[in-house]
Formats: C-alpha cells, sequence, structure tokens
C-alpha cells in the first residue's frame, strides 16, 4: 500500500485502468440495445432520451469537474466520481422502472464526465514532460475499452449471461477504482485565485482566446469522430451486416493503433503541427471512402481515417496543458466538456441529413469537421 502511495506510475496506471472502464461502459448500452429495449418495452426513441440525458450530464461533469477539483483537491472528486457512475449504472440492470433509470442516467453520465476530464487533468500533471506519449497512451485504453465492449457482449449474451448481470458487474469494477484513487500519490490539482497579479480564475481561462480555440478544435473533432463511428454501419448497408460490422472494428482498431504509434513519436514532433497533419490526412481519407466506388476500397479508407483520428483528441489535450499548464485540471475538464458538446450536436443532425440529402453528403459533413478542426490549430498555432 505504501507503494501505491508514493508512485506517481501508480497513479497513471490506475488512470489507464479508468479509461479502459469508461471506453467499456461508454458502449454498453449501445451493445445491450436490443436486449435493455425489449425488457423494458422501450423503442429507440426512449433509448435515445437516454443517451441525450447521458451525453449532457457526461458534458456537465467533464466542465464542473475541472473546476471543483481546483477548490475541492482531485483525489476526493476522482474517487466519489468513479462510484457516482457505477451506482448510475447498476440501477439499469437492478430497477425495472424506465423512469427511474433515466434518473440514473444522470449521476452515471455526471460521474463519467468527471472521470474522463479528471483523468485527462491527472495526466497532464503527472507527465508534464511527455505529454503527447502519455496522453496516447491513455487514451489508448479508452480504445481498448471500446473495441472489446461489444465484441465481449455480444458473445456473452448469445452465451446466455443475462445483461443485467453485465451491466451490474460493469458498474461493481467502479468501486476499487475509487479505491485505487483514495490511496494512490495524486497531484491535488488545487488552485487558488490571487487577486490580478496572481494566475487567471476558472472563467477567465474558459473565455481565453487560446483555449477557445483549442475547445472548438476538439468539439470539431469529436463531432467527426462519433459520426463516422455511428453511421458508418448505416452507410455500408449495402454489405452484410457481419462484414459492415467488422469495418466498424477496424476503424476501432485503426484509432487504437494511430494511438499506439503516437505514444512512441509524437513527443518528437510539434504537437501542434503533427495534430494539424494529423487531422487533415484523417478529412481527406472520408472523402476518399465516401466517394470511391469500391466497397473494399472504401473499408481501407475508413480503416485510415480512424487511424489518423487516434492522435488528435489526446494532443488536443496536451497542447492545451502545455498553453496553461499551472491549470491543468481546470483545461482537461473544459476541453473535454466541449468534447461531448462536439458528440451531441453533429451526429444527431446526421440522421436528418440521411433522410433528405442522403448519408453520403452527412459523412462528407465529417470530414469537412476535420477540416474546421485543424482550420482552428492552425489559429491557435498563430496566438
Amino acid at each position: 500500500m505504501q507503494q501505491l502511495r508514493s508512485s506517481p506510475r501508480a497513479a497513471g496506471a490506475i488512470g489507464c485502468v479508468t479509461f479502459a472502464l469508461l471506453g467499456w461502459s461508454g458502449l454498453l448500452v449501445p451493445s445491450l440495445i436490443r436486449s435493455i429495449e425489449h425488457d423494458f418495452g422501450q423503442s429507440d426513441a426512449g433509448l435515445g432520451i437516454y443517451y441525450l440525458v447521458y451525453a449532457i450530464t457526461y458534458a456537465s461533469g467533464s466542465l464542473g469537474g475541472g473546476i471543483v477539483t481546483e477548490r475541492l483537491g482531485r483525489r476526493r472528486v476522482l474517487a466519489i466520481a468513479a462510484l457516482s457512475h457505477g451506482a448510475g449504472m447498476a440501477v439499469l440492470g437492478i430497477v425495472p422502472d424506465w423512469g427511474i433509470v433515466l434518473a440514473a442516467a444522470i449521476p452515471a453520465g455526471l460521474g463519467a464526465g468527471a472521470l474522463d476530464g479528471g483523468g485527462n487533468g491527472l495526466i497532464l500533471d503527472l507527465y508534464r514532460g511527455s505529454r503527447g506519449r502519455a496522453l496516447n497512451t491513455l487514451h489508448l485504453f479508452f480504445s481498448l475499452g471500446a473495441l472489446a465492449s461489444p465484441l465481449a457482449i455480444g458473445q456473452l449474451v448469445d452465451a446466455g449471461v443475462a445483461w443485467q448481470s453485465l451491466v451490474v458487474g460493469t458498474a461493481a469494477l467502479t468501486v476499487p477504482v475509487a479505491g485505487l484513487f483514495a490511496v494512490a500519490a495524486l497531484p491535488h490539482g488545487r488552485h487558488t485565485a490571487v487577486a490580478r497579479s496572481g494566475p487567471r480564475t476558472a472563467n477567465s481561462i474558459a473565455m481565453s482566446l487560446p483555449l477557445i480555440t483549442l475547445e472548438v478544435a476538439i468539439a470539431c473533432y469529436v463531432a467527426s469522430e462519433v459520426g463516422v463511428s455511428d453511421w458508418l454501419v448505416r452507410f455500408l448497408d449495402s454489405l452484410p451486416l457481419g462484414l459492415a460490422t467488422a469495418s466498424l472494428s477496424l476503424f476501432w482498431a485503426g484509432l487504437a493503433l494511430g494511438r499506439l504509434a503516437a505514444a512512441r513519436v509524437a513527443d518528437r514532433f510539434d504537437h501542434l503541427q503533427f495534430t494539424t497533419i494529423a487531422i487533415t490526412v484523417a478529412s481527406l481519407a472520408v472523402v476518399g471512402a465516401v466517394l470511391v466506388p469500391s466497397a473494399n476500397v472504401s473499408i481501407v479508407l475508413f480503416a485510415l481515417v480512424g487511424f489518423a483520428f487516434g492522435p488528435v483528441f489526446p494532443l488536443i489535450i496536451a497542447i492545451g496543458g502545455e498553453r496553461f499548464p499551472e491549470r491543468s485540471a481546470a483545461v482537461g475538464g473544459f476541453l473535454t466538456g466541449f468534447a461531448v458538446v462536439g458528440a451531441v450536436v453533429y451526429p444527431p443532425i446526421m440522421g436528418v441529413l440521411s433522410v433528405t440529402v442522403g448519408l453520403a453528403p452527412a459523412m462528407l459533413g465529417t470530414a469537412a469537421l476535420g477540416l474546421a478542426c485543424a482550420g482552428a490549430l492552425l489559429i491557435a498555432r498563430r496566438l
């Protein structure tokens, strides 16, 4: 126990475990959607309300978690966030009333958002000299959790395992995570503003032009990434379902590999330049994947999109940490919160575009958002 308390590496390892759990739990409900709808007597509209509540509270937890951390300290906030996320998820697997489940999405989303933003801030403080490598490693674990969740859950449900037990079992994992945060050596994350001559307040940080450009960039990126991920199987509806879902797995595998590669090389380059090139390549690959007449080539290009997407999110977080090194908790929370805003706004619009102008133009919109991300990063570079 004493070694755990005294080793900063232990805190980084706990962050990676937490992000693997976030990736897993993030795809838990989408993977179980058929079972949940059947047992609760809900339609896609009912699940859509659950997703909306969860997403809004996730963003709120990310934005507010950083500010609360600066006042209460990181250890307390992360431990409480883990328990809140687990409690909210457990209700889904235990309580038969849909209204209570919707209410429980609030603590689940708040906890997950605080863990996401807080985890990014933790790594920013732990690895000040190698933020690119550390953050790509952190988000690699998120990708691995997200990749494993639908594959494992599908197999377990087909084998006869009750879906409720999978939800409750996942929720139970948050308890040891909270315990680990309670005993690990963590940078405290507190910040006290000093009048005029001292560091900036949270509000002034949020409204500073350099951070605003990064907030726009990360919102555009996540809108693009989630848009591709959410609608890829539907875009490939001319292919057998097994091949279309395998293409989605390839996309997520590309994300994981992109982050793994960036963890090794990103710190050798200027982070802004590296990220701008990566999102530009990804956007051009989306255009090619949408317009190419061959389905096989399209699948390969979408895998390339995932690979190029991989380092973008963690490196934008790293850039924010470099610009505001004394405000890691607030920066991690603000950037993660705006990332969720991007995920909430554009992917649902793609559904409307699909039935009006077609899904191909909607997919090209994700490429436009990626280029908008690159433009925001170029502005940030000038600042």
